[in-house]
């Protein structure tokens, strides 16, 4: 299951908050907010997906991130790779390195991230 572009805004929000009420959510989205009825919709589509789930305080909810974030993210570039680069991670990296623009200290980043792998694969 997947997230739309506002859930997965929202979801953002709640993984850096990792606990939030609805006031602390509308509170970390920058100028203009979107209404209170927006964010509780988006929630409760949210819940549905099992994504999210909440704690009652009285009338209170307190939302939290049932998905980490490294997991979603991680199943999305995989299905990625899976799609688009016939499952072959290093056809990813190929066009990754050479059609975003990094810059050579990036490029060095990811050259070191590569060799420590090679690394701890070799051990």
């Amino acid at each position: 299951m997947q997230l739309s572009n506002s859930e997965e805004q929202l979801m953002e929000h709640l993984w850096k908050l990792e606990k939030a009420f609805m006031k602390d959510l509308l509170q970390a989205y920058p100028k203009p907010k979107p209404a209170t009825t927006t964010v509780a919709t988006l929630l409760k589509r949210m819940i549905d997906k099992k994504f999210v789930a909440y704690n009652e305080f009285g009338n209170s909810r307190e939302y939290y991130p049932l998905v980490k974030k490294t997991d979603y993210f991680s199943k999305h570039v995989n299905g990625l790779i899976s799609n688009f680069f016939n499952n072959s991670a290093s056809q990813f990296a190929s066009f990754f390195t050479t059609e975003t623009n990094l810059s050579a200290s990036e490029l060095e980043e990811l050259k070191k991230i590569i060799d420590s792998e090679l690394q701890k694969k070799k051990k």
